[in-house]
């Protein structure tokens, strides 16, 4: 198998799990806002450089999932049996 094909692969996934991976982003990006402005109050330099540590880690997995979305595709939502 080609290692470039699936470097770029394609995934299908449900409307509500999108929503669900959206919210995680937005609150993942929110906490790191917040907790930049945390570090202000912060005197403990290895209390510092570990905060900054965790807000790095929020933005890349926040980053990681935004990526994952953009090569997601959202599957179309079957209607419901008719009667």
């Amino acid at each position: 198998m080609d290692a470039q094909a699936t470097a770029y692969e394609t995934y299908e996934i449900s409307p509500r799990f999108r929503q669900t991976v959206e919210e995680r982003i937005a609150r993942l990006e929110r906490d790191a806002a917040s907790d930049e402005l945390a570090i202000a109050h912060l005197h403990n330099e290895d209390h510092i450089r570990r905060h900054r540590r965790m807000i790095t880690l929020q933005r890349s997995e926040a980053l990681r999932m935004r990526i994952f979305l953009d090569r997601a595709r959202t599957r179309e939502v079957r209607p419901l049996v008719q009667l």
